[in-house]
């Protein structure tokens, strides 16, 4: 018996299949092999056809299917995980209406903006656990002000991931989950938010029904089936996000639980077990996977913009050339813990959350140019990016999160032993590497959901852990005076 997972992402969709009994993946394919397109009509804007996911689903499944050599009839549920904050508009006959506007599209931030100033943050961060921000409501603001002959067509509103959820079933559905990070849950109600849907002139009929995160959440359609080449009847049993989806992969389920993934963005995803909100939004909180009525579950999210996209940076324009990675990381580790004194802000990748949506830059600071060269800038790079996580998870703890131990995959910046262990060493936390992706989660929150396995322990039973590293502390004071310069230069920054 199998299980079979979809990660639709903005450069491309992943499906693998994973035997349900051994929890091993048979199979794992992503399409396209070039990065998908986005639509860029204007800066700031970003839009992906929906179309294009479809199309991607089939290619990435008639892979793994030949690969494996498995019976479609032998796929026993479907799980789902997609790229946040999306916007998907269908009409009656359940067309797009337009290319959707995906996560990284920014048009909607003045209405987020207008909003908070309107309601105000006692309305707003208590029910909201955010400010409304540059979500998925504050995009349809957008297209209800400029689009207003297409607004007028919308039968329902989606997420990425409801849309192919739609597209396997034909049933358009979302969770509280997708709710919540669209911004249009109520979590003082327990209901869609009628503040945001009042405020926004949003008529209530535009909302999918709402279906438990881990159920059967419609049946796959002949239709779908002679498309994909699966059969038909398979039930779709699981969605979520990426960034709960990613914690879910690194079996994160309960309050004190950490996840944290640092490729082109870095994040730290932790488990709240009950409601409570950073008061100046730095951080952004949704229900996650297995929040439910009575089980107060809730992914604290932090993101910082500027993290694998800097050291990319670093080895195209200040590392030697033709240095690979590993040998980046080697001669990184050459300078000492602290980089003598040099410190890098990273912050240079657009507006950060963090920093209550200031865009710094990225900067250099205590360059000495008779003590200084290629080591200590390379370690300062990879300093900089851990202590900003740091300075995110600072917040996080004043939020009441515990940070003993996070889950990591092995992979990004995680292969570094320089990232990892200043990581460990400033943070004071355990962490564990895993082997895992988000397509083989999705497979395995579906087994979940069909009731395959009784519950997350038992689904990630088979969860490969690669290695565990732990505080040093015999340098835990060489750490913290790094970060503590580090923060003192960026106070001075933002002061200004």
């Amino acid at each position: 018996m199998y299980l079979l997972g979809y990660d639709i992402g903005s450069s491309s969709v992943k499906a693998s299949l994973v035997d349900s009994q051994t929890g091993k993946t048979v199979a794992s394919d992503f399409y396209p092999r070039t990065e998908a397109e986005i639509i860029s009509l204007r800066p700031g804007w970003a839009e992906q056809r929906p179309e294009q996911w479809w199309d991607c689903m089939k290619h990435a499944t008639a892979s793994v299917l030949a690969s494996s050599g498995a019976d479609p009839k032998e796929i026993a549920a479907i799980g789902i995980s997609y790229q946040m904050h999306g916007l998907v508009m269908v009409d009656k006959d359940r067309n797009p209406l337009r290319p959707a506007i995906i996560w990284c599209d920014s048009r909607g931030v003045p209405y987020g903006e207008e909003a908070y100033k309107r309601l105000g943050p006692d309305a707003c961060l208590p029910t909201l656990l955010n400010q409304p921000g540059n979500f998925t409501a504050t995009k349809l603001a957008w297209v209800k002000e400029n689009e207003p002959e297409t607004f007028a067509k919308i039968d329902k509103i989606m997420l990425p991931g409801d849309y192919a959820a739609m597209k396997l079933t034909g049933r358009i559905a979302t969770t509280v989950s997708g709710l919540s990070e669209m911004m249009l849950w109520d979590f003082a109600k327990g209901a869609p938010s009628r503040m945001m849907m009042d405020h926004f002139g949003f008529p209530a009929s535009i909302l999918p029904e709402i279906v438990p995160t881990f159920s059967n959440q419609g049946e796959v359609t002949p239709e779908a089936a002679a498309e994909l080449g699966l059969a038909p009847g398979i039930p779709v049993c699981y969605r979520a996000g990426d960034q709960p989806n990613n914690a879910l992969s690194l079996n994160v389920f309960n309050p004190g639980e950490v996840a944290s993934t640092a490729g082109t963005s870095g994040v730290v995803y932790g488990v709240l077990g009950d409601v409570n909100y950073d008061h100046r939004s730095r951080v952004n909180t949704f229900a996650h996977v297995n929040h439910e009525p009575g089980q107060t579950r809730l992914g604290v999210l932090l993101c910082i913009n500027g993290t694998g996209i800097l050291n990319s940076w670093s080895k195209r324009n200040m590392a030697p050339d033709g240095i690979s990675y590993p040998g980046m990381n080697e001669l990184a580790a050459k300078a000492p813990i602290g980089a003598a004194g040099l410190s890098v802000i990273p912050f240079g990748n657009g507006a950060e959350r963090v920093l209550c949506n200031r865009e710094t830059g990225a900067s250099i600071h205590g360059v000495n140019f008779l003590t200084h060269d290629r080591s200590h800038l390379l370690r300062a790079e990879q300093e900089g990016i851990v202590f900003s996580f740091m300075y995110g998870m600072e917040v996080m703890q004043q939020m009441g999160m515990k940070l003993a131990k996070i889950h990591a995959g092995h992979a990004n910046m995680f292969l570094s032993p320089l990232f990892r262990n200043t990581l460990a060493g400033v943070s004071g936390a355990t962490i564990e590497l895993y082997d895992t992706d988000g397509s083989v989660g999705a497979a395995k929150g579906a087994g979940i959901g069909a009731g395959i396995y009784k519950d997350n322990n038992e689904a990630f039973e088979s969860l490969e852990r690669i290695e565990v590293i732990e505080p040093d502390t015999a340098n835990a004071a060489a750490y913290a005076d790094a970060y503590a310069l580090w923060k003192e230069r960026l106070n001075a920054i933002l002061a200004r």
